[in-house]
């Protein structure tokens, strides 16, 4: 069993546009690190604790903002990612950094999570 620190599920970087709406606003922004269970978005933020949606093609993803600055917030999926384009894109950029293939090290996820930890 994973400690508490640990993730459920292995992010991947990535670079995906997306569409975040909340409460009253809603912005164009991109997901830069993905996984069944959250992901790190930037170009803009909502309030930590928010609800919102995340639309990418036709699916809606809904979300809980954990933490937030500026430009960026971490949102945590209170509903597995496990089907949909935005799945999808997730599978194939596994497939194409599994650990066996080269550059995997290449790929640190050290960007994500707030700045100056």
């Amino acid at each position: 069993m994973p400690s508490p620190h640990e993730r459920r599920h292995q992010r991947m970087s990535v670079s995906i546009d997306v569409t975040v709406a909340g409460v009253l606003e809603s912005f164009d922004a991109t997901i830069a690190d993905l996984s069944e269970g959250g992901a790190l978005i930037t170009g803009g933020s909502l309030p930590a604790r928010a609800r919102c949606e995340i639309h990418y093609g036709n699916q809606t993803i809904y979300g809980l903002v954990m933490w937030s600055e500026i430009d960026r917030m971490g949102v945590r999926f209170p509903y597995e990612l496990n089907d949909g384009p935005l799945h999808q894109l997730l599978v194939v950029t596994r497939s194409h950094f599994s650990p066996r293939a080269a550059g995997w090290a290449a790929r640190p996820h050290a960007t994500f999570g707030k700045r100056g930890l």
